[in-house]
């Protein structure tokens, strides 16, 4: 029950992030914008870390994994931002929830965990509820569309690989590293695309790096508790603050089909918290 708790909140606050992102993303590049995610997640984490677990942290036992996760993340992320800057965030959001398909379908081998015909059929139903969600346009063929589908590719390795560290590291030690690659990579096209933000702008950018942080940490708490297979379907919960920050802040109004998708998703994740629920009371 902890990871399906942690999970939810994880994609709770992270739709919070993009909201802020796309908001900037009228102003700003995207390359700054992601920049600040990294930077200022690194800015949140350390404080924490060294005032409050420095004596339970050691160094990585998979470095190379971490670098890699933090990589897949930061072009995940670049995409994402990309592609909300040019389309709705519940259309991008939407073709991105392929990433649950990529975590099905991988995770029996790359992680060796078992996925069952009820498991497919609840990530498939979920991804039927987001297709109705955006029904039409969802289909509309641009630069930003396949951006938004990279990023759900991407965003599946990282989670299988946020599964595979979760065995062996501390989970704020992967958030920082994940933060420090991140910030080290995107730091290198600072002096080109640099434009300078006001003061309200650096709030903004600030509370994207915090959102993040908090986020993703508890996705990687919700990891160390279930697989990731089991834990994917909740991943299309997102779409639910995704929506509500949607309306209020960039008027888009779900009409029916999207309460009708919405109520198709949160189904697929109520079935598969139960089946999780009861797995573990059986033991």
């Amino acid at each position: 029950m902890k990871a399906i708790i942690f999970s939810l909140l994880g994609w709770m606050f992270l739709p919070i992030m993009d909201g802020f992102a796309k908001y900037l993303s009228a102003d700003l590049p995207v390359l700054q914008i992601t920049w600040a995610r990294y930077f200022f997640t690194v800015a949140f984490t350390l404080p924490i870390m060294f005032f409050f677990f420095n004596k339970q942290l050691v160094w990585s036992d998979k470095p190379k994994l971490q670098i890699l996760r933090g990589l897949i993340l930061l072009f995940a992320n670049i995409c994402f931002f990309y592609a909300i800057s040019v389309i709705s965030l519940a259309k991008a959001l939407t073709l991105a929830f392929i990433a649950p398909l990529i975590v099905t379908t991988f995770s029996p081998v790359l992680l060796g965990e078992n996925v069952g015909f009820r498991r497919w059929t609840a990530v498939i139903i979920g991804f039927i509820g987001s297709l109705v969600v955006i029904r039409p346009g969802f289909l509309e063929i641009n630069f930003a569309s396949f951006a938004a589908l990279g990023t759900g590719v991407m965003y599946g390795f990282y989670l299988i690989i946020t599964r595979k560290l979760s065995t062996s590291d501390n989970p704020l030690l992967t958030l920082l590293l994940t933060g420090v690659v991140g910030a080290t990579v995107i730091s290198l096209t600072i002096p080109f695309i640099w434009v300078k933000p006001s003061l309200n702008q650096w709030s903004m950018m600030a509370a994207i790096g915090i959102f993040a942080c908090i986020g993703h940490l508890f996705l990687i708490l919700s990891l160390k508790h279930a697989d990731a297979s089991k834990l994917a379907p909740l991943g299309y919960t997102e779409i639910l603050p995704n929506v509500v920050i949607g309306y209020y802040f960039f008027g888009d109004f779900p009409d029916n089909w999207t309460f009708l998708g919405l109520f198709i998703i949160i189904l697929s994740g109520i079935y598969i918290s139960r089946r999780e629920t009861f797995h573990n009371t059986s033991l």
